[in-house]
């Protein structure tokens, strides 16, 4: 199965010479350069945006990297008055998470430098995504490939980690803007009692820092499962073949895939105190974790039917053919539909959901083959009791991480206060009050008598 596919936003222009005065002309040279870099941002967004097929997320992460450090040392400096603002500057960018009945992204007008840096590391979190799903597009089926080698099955493999790292990347990034940056952002508007749009509000970009991670989990379980099914490609069903990883894990991973996916989309429908209404939220973003919400629940209860019947012996026979017709019945009111299929608009989200069905009909096939098996095994050797839903469900255990969040770390300030020329300037200055200090002494000095 694919990640989510965000749309990445765009901006107007502005130039930093016009709304920050610099009294003591020390940062002039600086300004002019964060304009530039800005002008790039806004430039590739927009080209990016009219380019059809796949997008170049790489440069616009690079881009981004070249930006920030400026935009935090333009912050830091105003913080320190060695900069003045003018005015509060004003950036429009569009959002990409609102709902909208034209399904359209509305462009906001918004105050404050810190504004621009919450909407710019917003971009760089859908960037680090976008990347990730690409090269997951790129590497196609291959664990389903009879011809592929164990070389070419290795490097795809490694391409897949590259993958999952900047899912965790993008994840950190969505957790530092909720927990730090939007924080702040949130009691300035509520303050002025502008409404935030839903890209900005740190309920949402907690559910897209718990979303991301349950996306980087399945490509793990993905790379987890690549060997086995290499393996068993020409008669898949029992028995597992010895590469296989165990079962009862495989559940706990997509377990866990749900606890993250379910919290993501409550979140998501929360209404916080600058945006009162849930439907805020493209539904989009809300289909999208309901349908992997549900995918993964059932994926989970093939997995512990499966352990059940490979690793239960007779007293658990009945178990299997349980957990196996509960993720049956689970996978099927997928493929006829699921929760607001009816609804789904635009191509992305409708080849997707495509997407998600072909893999549907490829797990029902598989528990057939598996249920048929341990029905039979059951019915003619075990004789077990098939346990009610409500019994299965208290056997379902606790989910496992296989992957975590990448702590975002701001980079050094280009200039200005926290960067290294004027941490290096500091120091300088520290040791020649040193020295100057130490030339004064004299023989005993510092003895009394």
């Amino acid at each position: 199965m694919t990640t989510f596919l965000y749309d990445l936003s765009t901006t107007g222009a502005i130039s930093f010479l016009d709304f920050i005065n610099d009294p003591n002309n020390s940062f002039t040279r600086r300004l002019s350069e964060i304009t530039q870099l800005r002008s790039r941002l806004r430039g590739f967004l927009k080209e990016s945006k009219r380019t059809d097929g796949e997008k170049d997320y790489l440069t616009i992460i690079k881009i981004i990297d070249d930006y920030l450090p400026y935009l935090q040392s333009v912050m830091n400096c105003v913080n320190d008055h060695e900069l003045e603002l003018k005015f509060e500057p004003v950036f429009s960018w569009r959002t990409t998470l609102s709902a909208n009945f034209l399904n359209n992204s509305p462009r906001m007008t918004l105050q404050s430098l810190n504004a621009e840096h919450a909407s710019s590391l917003l971009t760089y979190a859908f960037a680090h995504s976008n990347l990730a799903r690409a090269i997951v597009g790129s590497l196609g089926p291959y664990e389903h490939d009879r011809a592929i080698s164990q070389a070419e099955r290795e490097a795809k493999e490694e391409q897949l980690k590259h993958a999952t790292s900047h899912l965790s990347r993008a994840s950190g990034i969505f957790t530092y803007l909720s927990e730090t940056v939007l924080s702040e952002l949130q009691q300035s508007a509520s303050v002025t009692k502008f409404k935030l749009p839903p890209d900005l509000l740190p309920e949402v970009n907690a559910a897209l820092s718990r979303m991301t991670l349950a996306d980087a989990q399945t490509l793990a379980i993905r790379k987890l499962l690549s060997k086995s099914f290499y393996d068993c490609n020409i008669a898949p069903g029992p028995p597992l073949p010895k590469s296989h990883p165990a079962p009862g894990l495989i559940a706990k991973l997509h377990l866990e895939c749900v606890s993250l996916y379910s919290t993501a989309r409550t979140l998501a429908k929360t209404p916080s105190a600058s945006s009162k209404s849930s439907e805020d939220v493209s539904p989009e973003l809300r289909h999208y974790l309901a349908d992997e919400t549900s995918l993964n629940s059932a994926l989970a209860k093939k997995w512990l039917g499966i352990d059940a019947g490979e690793n239960g012996g007779q007293k658990r026979g009945g178990e299997a053919v349980g957990f196996l017709i509960w993720a049956k019945k689970e996978l099927q009111d997928i493929k006829d539909g699921g929760k607001g299929a009816a609804l789904a608009k635009g191509e992305k989200e409708k080849r997707d959901r495509s997407l998600r069905k072909g893999k549907v009909a490829n797990e029902l096939e598989t528990i057939d083959s598996w249920l048929k098996h341990y029905k039979k095994v059951n019915d003619t050797i075990h004789f077990q009791p098939v346990p009610s839903q409500a019994e299965l469900q208290s056997r379902i255990p606790t989910g496992v991480s296989a992957v975590f969040s990448i702590p975002y770390v701001p980079q050094k300030p280009a200039f200005g206060p926290g960067s290294d020329a004027q941490i290096q300037k500091e120091q300088a200055t520290s040791d020649q009050g040193d020295s100057m200090s130490g030339s004064s002494t004299y023989a005993g000095a510092g003895e009394y008598y």
